[in-house]
């Protein structure tokens, strides 16, 4: 289990993957992007190896790997949980 609220990235070549973790994270950063010389890329790189090896707050470089998926619209929209669903649907009932 992660330590971070899963993302779904679909890389380029099509293969999804859930991100939950720094470790996770780096294994994704090795697949396909759109482009491995973006700043945004190249900033979550150096970060998640940061995070690693204990020289960068590890939610940090979580942010930043968010950052380079959306900019290289690889992030995929998260569904709403099932908690949420169930508020949205009280909140529903006590505006009528």
């Amino acid at each position: 289990m992660g330590n971070f609220l899963p993302l779904s990235i679909k890389l380029v070549d099509g293969k999804a993957i859930s991100v939950s973790s720094i470790c996770a994270a780096e294994v994704a950063l090795q697949g396909q992007w759109r482009n491995k010389a973006a700043a945004p890329y190249k900033d979550a790189c150096r970060l998640i190896a940061a995070a690693k090896d204990g020289s960068c707050n590890p939610a940090i470089a979580f942010a930043a790997f968010k950052a380079a998926a959306i900019d290289q619209r690889l992030l995929l929209p998260a569904a709403k949980s099932a908690a949420l669903k169930m508020l949205d649907d009280v909140s529903g009932d006590l505006q009528t």
